[in-house]
């Protein structure tokens, strides 16, 4: 709040919030926290006044090679031998550190105020990233976390009436003022099904495990330092 304040009153023009899947559906205080953040952004298009200001949010899961994201970890363990998987069901969304920096570019570009912008972007299954790491160690089942998710979700069924689909990316709407009519927000959009859910297991976009191993080899340098 005291963020969305000091924008209002300094007149900034558009503001990004950096969102999570964990924020779609939130099974742990994290995930809540990050919904009401997402729904702070997105209710304060209604008290910019007379100033200009805009809010919209981007939202995605763990970008790939960064301190957060399975990858290093996985790249460290493998050093002892053994690599702990939660559950060989879990599957995770993929995205690069230049795809996530593409969103908040077309988030700035194409906002009117309190969208919320998803990255069509690839999934995979946690042994294909357990693969792409190292083939030659033990997988050990340790069982999932309280509070993990065995998939990620980026959208979710309460937000299909509001969701449009676009070429890279889908767009969700704000409920309120019945914005999500607003052609101007919609723009070339196409409404996504009544029974429409975004999540890493469901995705038709997948990522091999040959894939992920020839990105990690020509990243190697940076992997853990984003």
């Amino acid at each position: 709040m005291n963020l969305l304040d000091a924008c209002i009153d300094q007149g900034v023009k558009r503001v990004v919030s950096l969102s999570t899947d964990k924020a779609s559906s939130p099974c742990n205080l994290y995930g809540a926290t990050k919904l009401v953040s997402d729904k702070l952004f997105i209710a304060s298009n209604n008290y910019t006044g007379s100033q200009d200001t805009r809010f919209s949010v981007v939202r995605y899961g763990n970008v790939m090679g960064s301190r957060g994201s399975v990858i290093p970890f996985f790249m460290q363990e493998a050093e002892k031998g053994v690599l702990p998987i939660t559950d060989p069901r879990m599957t995770r969304f993929m995205i690069t550190l230049e795809q996530a920096v593409d969103l908040v570019w077309i988030a700035f570009n194409d906002m009117v105020g309190g969208e919320i912008y998803v990255k069509k972007i690839p999934s995979m299954n946690i042994l294909d990233i357990a693969s792409a790491i190292s083939e030659k160690v033990r997988i050990e089942i340790v069982g999932i976390r309280p509070g993990e998710k065995l998939h990620e979700q980026m959208i979710g069924l309460e937000d299909a009436p509001y969701t449009y689909e676009y070429d890279d990316y889908y767009k969700i709407l704000p409920a309120i003022h019945s914005w999500s009519k607003d052609p101007a927000r919609i723009k070339n959009g196409k409404i996504v099904s009544a029974d429409f859910i975004y999540a890493s297991d469901n995705n038709p976009i997948k990522m091999s495990a040959a894939e992920l191993h020839r990105w990690v080899m020509d990243k190697k340098g940076l992997i853990g330092k984003i």
